[in-house]
């Protein structure tokens, strides 16, 4: 039996799937209910009609589910370029961090053209790839100042110094030393010019890589005595954002400890930095006060020495404060129940940077959420004002400041993923000129007339007089129209689970609703972007509350009249694929799922999770009982409907046992079920083969099981057991 080296199951099934209506037996499909694939001639058939349908101005009337598309699977894998950071260099370009899934992932430092219209750069050289695996997660992976880059190579996970302006021809040279492997990983550093040394973030694996040891550390930038770098803060289980003062006389950080995820509980400090360059004096500004729950975040120093930061004290949002140090006071500087920050998943994070005005004014520009989109707001710290400049994302996250300009990571419902440069006027109260500079889809143009525009729905829960949020994709195809019947609904679960999904331009959700699907996107209780209350709604209560609303809101929409009761499916990745697994063994809402990389087992997650995750469960799940009770694999008994499971087989974050049990579990009760394992992928899928092929599988696997239509695309489906 041979074997697909990136693909874990039979090449047989691929060929034995290549089949038509002219030549497959009822027989051999084993169900009436199974839609056969379409063959070349009725894919060339379907093709003609949709150009016949444009030329005459008619739609063709088909099926929910079996239209054709020219947003292809090959279309969003190469569309999944991810982005991974901007900054500036010293002589105003800006440089970012892309990833190519059609380089097998590999990430990649990028530097603007200097003429218009010219090429962007590449800095990374080919043998080198820009990415730190600290909390597996990474983030914060590179820094510059001037013409100076430091980035981790992800290969060793060393620190790396290059000259920018040589391009990729410069060679990087290390800065640590080499651990045979990467042992230890660094992250979120900053440099300090006054001893000519860079500071970080260091997780280091040499004795556990179950429970690594986090600290801040000095690198010596001279790339001539490589040596170990010296430790400045450790002693707790986790830091973060460690940033110096203009002086370099002052570092502030971020820390927080066992069990408390960094959105939970966290502290600010600072520290007095000596003359020899050791962390002397420390004082804890925000977080220390058992009395007052609050997880500070983003410090950040102004040009005039004053620190600033992000907390949720107070009113329960995430808003911009301000020490006052000579009183060693805490102020708001514009209170208001809106989120100027997002959860510390990864490393890196700048929500907000000081500007000055025409008149010498001091000024903070922020991105802040509230209602389901992003905003752009000039802050007069003086005033206590705030000013919302208008512009065309509604989806903001990361910022960078050039030269006169900002530049700004940002999306909306018809921008995908997309760095825009952005000029406001002399008052820095209105916008000038905004212009997209990058975009993680640059062809995603070509097919605006086939985009479904997301609706932000509020709908009812199982609490009486409580409400959760969702985006909702109805099918669109401007060449196709269905019958009278109610389209199949995709709901997807995000991860996290503390995190949210956003109303923005994502190629693989118009995959969906191209071809007649509906789609809605389901930010349930404990989702972020609604203050700490709502994001609080699932402590303790994972398992419960994410499948309540998520079946909630599944219920709404066909109460809407928006979608088909009978082919609601469900899907997602990671705690998403816990709430997927969870949603079909405890409850009867949907009759299908997709889970990628997703939780079967949360005693199982306990144990061999990585150390930044290791007691997330702690606050989610509560009491011992529930572990068992709450988790899928222990109640096989209760699921009833087909399952197709996906799996990155270097995924420490939930490791591939995890799907495997469930898999062989529902296989021997006799459910159709199918697993798909990936070499070489870790947690998240990023070679563009795989993306592909898991849309494209999850798309054949529920129109042959529940979906009742036919698939316009040619794709062939892997076997799936106790079906075929």
């Amino acid at each position: 039996m041979i074997i697909c080296p990136r693909l874990r199951f039979p090449l047989a099934f691929l060929s034995r799937w290549t089949l038509s209506p002219a030549t497959t037996s009822t027989a051999a499909h084993k169900s009436t209910r199974c839609p056969l694939l379409y063959t070349a001639t009725t894919h060339r058939h379907l093709t003609m009609a949709s150009k016949a349908s444009v030329e005459d101005t008619k739609r063709l009337t088909a099926p929910f589910g079996s239209w054709m598309s020219p947003i292809t699977a090959d279309v969003v894998a190469g569309a999944e370029k991810r982005l991974g950071g901007t900054a500036v260099d010293g002589s105003g370009r800006l440089i970012w961090l892309e990833s190519r899934p059609t380089e097998a992932g590999r990430a990649v430092l990028v530097k603007a053209p200097e003429k218009p219209g010219d090429e962007p750069i590449d800095i990374t050289p080919k043998d080198f790839a820009v990415r730190t695996l600290a909390q597996e997660y990474g983030g914060g992976a590179f820094s510059i100042s001037g013409d100076t880059l430091v980035f981790s190579n992800y290969k060793d996970q060393r620190l790396c110094k290059q000259s920018i302006s040589s391009g990729a021809s410069a060679l990087p040279v290390p800065l640590t030393p080499d651990y045979g492997g990467p042992l230890v990983c660094y992250a979120d550093g900053v440099f300090d010019g006054r001893f000519d040394r860079f500071l970080c973030v260091r997780e280091d694996r040499r004795e556990s890589s179950q429970s690594p040891t986090t600290t801040i550390v000095a690198v010596n930038l001279a790339h001539n005595n490589v040596k170990e770098p010296k430790l400045l803060i450790g002693g707790n289980d986790f830091y973060a954002f460690p940033r110096m003062d203009p002086s370099g006389e002052r570092i502030a950080w971020i820390e927080w400890s066992h069990p408390n995820m960094p959105w939970d509980r966290s502290a600010l400090w600072v520290g007095y930095i000596s003359e020899s360059g050791e962390v002397e004096k420390k004082i804890c500004i925000a977080g220390g006060d058992p009395k007052l729950v609050e997880s500070p975040t983003e410090p950040k120093w102004s040009p005039d020495g004053d620190l600033y930061f992000i907390t949720d004290r107070g009113n329960g949002f995430w808003n911009l404060h301000k020490w006052i140090e000579s009183k060693n006071e805490v102020v708001a500087i514009y209170p208001m129940k809106a989120e100027f920050a997002r959860p510390l998943w990864v490393f890196g994070m700048n929500s907000y940077e000081f500007i000055q005005s025409s008149e010498q004014k001091s000024l903070v520009v922020c991105s802040y959420r509230q209602n389901g989109r992003s905003y752009l707001g000039i802050i007069d710290p003086v005033q206590s004002s705030l000013t919302h400049v208008d512009i065309p994302f509604t989806d903001l996250s990361n910022m960078a400041l050039g030269s006169n300009c900002l530049y700004i990571e940002g999306a909306s419902a018809v921008h995908p993923t997309s760095i825009a440069k952005v000029t406001l006027g002399d008052d820095k109260s209105k916008l000038v000129d905004f212009n997209i500079v990058w975009s993680s889809s640059p062809d995603s143009a070509k097919y605006k007339s086939y985009i479904s525009l997301p609706e932000l729905i509020e709908f009812p829960t199982g609490v009486p007089g409580q409400q959760a949020y969702a985006y909702f994709y109805p099918p669109f195809n401007p060449n196709y129209q269905a019958s009278d019947e109610k389209p199949p609904l995709l709901l997807k679960s995000h991860g996290g689970p503390t995190s949210e999904t956003r109303g923005i331009l994502n190629l693989s959700i118009q995959y969906w609703t191209s071809r007649g699907w509906a789609f809605v996107d389901v930010n349930y209780g404990g989702s972020t972007g609604y203050g700490r209350e709502y994001r609080e709604r699932l402590i303790g209560q994972w398992g419960v509350v994410d499948i309540n609303d998520c079946c909630s809101c599944a219920k709404y929409l066909v109460d809407s009249g928006k979608a088909d009761r009978d082919r609601l499916c469900i899907t997602g990745g990671s705690a998403g694929g816990y709430t997927t697994l969870a949603a079909l063994a405890f409850r009867e809402t949907f009759k299908a799922g997709a889970s990628l990389y997703g939780v079967a087992d949360l005693n199982l997650l306990r144990a061999e999770t990585h150390k930044f995750e290791s007691r997330y469960l702690d606050n989610l799940i509560g009491d011992e009982s529930n572990y068992f009770e709450r988790s899928p694999i222990n109640h096989v008994d209760k699921f009833s409907c087909p399952i197709i499971l996906f799996q990155g087989l270097e995924d420490k974050v939930v490791p591939p046992d995890q799907a495997r049990k469930i898999y062989h579990a529902l296989k021997e009760k006799g459910l159709p079920v199918a697993l798909v394992e990936y070499e070489g992928e870790q947690h998240g899928f990023r070679k563009a083969e795989n993306i592909k092929f898991t849309l494209e599988q999850q798309m054949v696997f529920f129109a042959r099981l529940v979906g009742h239509f036919n698939v316009a695309d040619e794709i062939t489906p892997i076997k799936i057991d106790n079906f075929d």
